[in-house]
């Protein structure tokens, strides 16, 4: 029993959703292999390599995977899939775009968003917005998994000395091709990777109020910037704050919610946090329902209180 795992990268570097996906499939049993496919990506198999547990790492380097379009990368996937018991990657924007395309071909229903591994073929995932937990067996010969990162601790990146092996690049599936990407830029951490997060919602009023009140907030901090869907809704920030079941699942540990009330979509993507601080002026707000510490007040004399006192 071997377990693939599916590496997201930028061609220098593993993301760090790569790691959680790793520790799943240690759970599922068996050796655990990594394909990293891009191009001139000798950099991030050589860090795959290094990761603790990795057995072995498959690398592919070719001109038409260096942006890991899906219909690329599922074609890669499925010309070496009948070697392993389970395929995974990280439920991120890569990862739910190409196994669902590797399922289908390979005619087994795809468990998403796993959270636990019980056994080689049992898992559990969250359902409702994570009210409830299913689990769910799989009877298909190859698993093929998407991983919610928050549910498994990173392995660790340095320590492993698995061996790196070359395989040959499908060709290009001239479905599609890359165009262009604008990314945003920031001093601060990612939002998914950051251990602090300060949160802003609908109460803050305007994007103005928003960034005059949380950017010293996290700057103090030293923490990354969320926003609730209400927030992004209402144009006080750009799509990539949100958190939440349509957002980011995120898991930091400490997570300040601003003037964020706490409806069920955002709590689905922040509530497994190790530490929440809730700031809100409603002292019915949901928000405290998940808070380990609330503070029911006015946010913008509370906030630049909290900033006072944080030195």
């Amino acid at each position: 029993m071997t377990s693939l795992v599916i590496a997201e990268h930028d061609n220098q570097s593993l993301k760090a959703a790569t790691l959680n996906a790793v520790t799943a499939a240690l759970a599922c049993g068996g050796d655990v292999h990594v394909l990293v496919a891009g191009h001139q990506a000798g950099a991030a198999a050589t860090a795959a390599a290094q990761v603790v547990g990795v057995a072995k790492v498959i690398h592919v380097d070719a001109a038409q995977l260096e942006h890991q379009l899906s219909e690329n990368l599922a074609e890669q996937v499925l010309a070496i899939a009948s070697n392993y018991s389970h395929i995974l990657a990280p439920a991120t924007a890569i990862g739910k775009n190409v196994l669902p395309r590797v399922a289908a071909k390979l005619d087994v229903a795809q468990i998403s968003d796993i959270t636990k591994v019980i056994s080689a073929d049992t898992f559990e995932r969250p359902i409702y917005a994570g009210n409830a937990i299913a689990t769910v067996q799989a009877t298909d010969a190859t698993k093929v998994i998407t991983v919610r990162t928050t549910g498994f601790d990173a392995a660790a990146s340095t320590g492993g000395s698995a061996a790196v092996e070359t395989a040959a690049a499908v060709s290009d599936s001239g479905k599609a091709s890359f165009v262009s990407k604008e990314v945003s830029k920031s001093d601060r951490p990612e939002l998914t990777a950051a251990k602090i997060i300060v949160s802003g919602g609908r109460g803050l009023g305007s994007g103005e109020q928003y960034h005059a009140v949380m950017e010293p907030l996290a700057d103090k901090l030293g923490a990354a910037l969320g926003a609730s869907r209400a927030a992004v809704d209402a144009g006080f920030v750009p799509n990539d704050y949100q958190v939440g079941q349509t957002g980011k699942i995120v898991a930091p540990q400490l997570y300040v919610a601003v003037g964020i009330s706490g409806a069920i979509q955002h709590l689905a993507g922040m509530k497994d946090s190790k530490v929440i601080v809730a700031i809100n002026k409603d002292p019915e707000a949901p928000i405290f329902s998940v808070a380990d510490y609330g503070l029911v007040a006015d946010l913008f004399t509370a906030v630049p209180e909290l900033i006072a006192e944080l030195g």
